[in-house]
């Protein structure tokens, strides 16, 4: 049996259920393989106390510092950050204060034969860090901003180099994001790509009605999905509302745009048009990707977005920005439509194509039943026993 020990600051909990679910779900079917068990080491930042003035920051103090999810032992240790110089600083202070955590779980008899890390910064930094102190192999697994974004700064990018060459495996969630790592000298052959998979029994084709009477949608519908923040483009969707008459958009998620959101949507006259849904868990979402008739995510970074194959999985096909790993998801008719740009217009006539060459829904699921979570789970097992045995 391989013993791992996960360590990622991406991970849900009781105050952020749904917060690197994406890890969690990746994790729960490594375990059901049979062949492997794992200790889990969720760091999250020190606040010293919940209260709504400081909020979100503060609802930190009140996760849990050990919890069960779905049969596993999660431990949230903290770790201080630091305003303004915190992300320089971040790798070496999660390091520092994890260290003594994991050296207790050691004393207490926790065993584990490698670090399986997710997100290179600061997590795969810090997890490089405690495989050097306490004689373990690492694996990091890139998942998009990380190796997208924050490579743009030099202290980050040079941390994150130095972690490359020092640990003894990486994983990329698509073929994009192992070429942007693999650029700067990193030996392609020491990274994988393990794409994601979709859960198929929880998203499935459903009753597409319940949803629809609820919410009073009728005509065409749309769905955007994803924490409502600038980058995944919300506002693109609501903006191409007005050369889409009669289209009803459905958004799922929160986040510090909501107002923003909503007041663009009364200013351009399509606020009846558009239903804010707010922060749904994914029993309940599997009903909504079912009532829209396609699903938009107008983001402008995305490493592997989970939220289209759960669409697929439903029967909902897609539109799409072309950025990073989503035209390696969005490779075929049954799939859905990439758009030409990222702007409000070229999503209104990407909507268009789409609507106007409606894959049928039986067969976009089919697509999506292609992945499943098998082969990358075969893939992790396989590397991480080869890196254990190595020694």
């Amino acid at each position: 049996m391989l013993k791992i020990l996960t360590f990622t600051s991406l991970f849900p909990n009781t105050i952020q259920p749904v917060h690197g679910i994406f890890v969690e779900n990746r994790l729960r079917h490594l375990i059901e393989s049979g062949n492997v068990t794992s200790t889990v080491v969720a760091p999250v930042p020190w606040f010293p106390s919940r209260h709504e003035r400081f909020r979100p920051y503060s609802d930190y103090a009140h996760i849990p510092h050990v919890e069960e999810r779905h049969g596993l032992t999660i431990y949230h240790p903290r770790y201080p950050v630091i305003p303004k110089i915190g992300t320089n600083l971040a790798p070496l202070l999660m390091y520092l204060f994890v260290k003594p955590f994991i050296a207790k779980l050691i004393r207490q008899g926790a065993e584990f034969d490698l670090i399986d890390a997710h997100y290179f910064y600061p997590d795969g930094i810090a997890a490089a860090l405690l495989g050097r102190r306490f004689g373990k192999p690492v694996t990091i697994a890139a998942r998009g901003t990380d190796i997208n974004l924050l490579p743009q700064y030099a202290l980050p990018r040079a941390q994150i180099k130095w972690s490359a060459s020092s640990v003894q495996g990486m994983i990329t969630v698509c073929q994009a994001l192992k070429d942007e790592l693999t650029a700067p000298k990193v030996d392609p052959d020491r990274v994988r790509v393990l794409r994601n998979g979709v859960d198929l029994e929880m998203f499935r084709p459903g009753n597409r009605h319940t949803i629809p009477k609820q919410l009073n949608l009728k005509g065409p519908t749309l769905l955007s999905v994803g924490h409502l923040i600038e980058r995944k483009g919300h506002d693109l969707v609501i903006g191409a509302l007005p050369k889409l008459p009669d289209t009803t958009l459905m958004i799922a998620g929160a986040g510090p745009e909501r107002d923003a959101l909503e007041q663009q949507a009364t200013a351009i006259g399509v606020h009846d048009r558009v239903r804010f849904l707010g922060q749904i868990n994914h029993d309940t979402l599997r009903d909504v990707y079912g009532a829209a008739d396609a699903l938009v995510l107008a983001s402008s970074r995305e490493g592997w977005a989970n939220v289209l194959l759960e669409a697929m999985a439903c029967g909902t096909p897609v539109v799409a920005t072309n950025v990073w790993g989503t035209p390696e998801i969005v490779a075929e008719h049954a799939a859905g439509v990439l758009m030409a740009s990222r702007d409000s217009a070229a999503l209104a006539d990407a909507v268009k194509v789409l609507f106007g060459n409606l894959p049928d829904r039986a067969e976009t699921r089919r697509y999506a039943e292609k992945f499943s979570w098998d082969s990358t789970t075969e893939g992790q097992q396989a590397l991480f026993e080869s890196i254990v045995q190595r020694g």
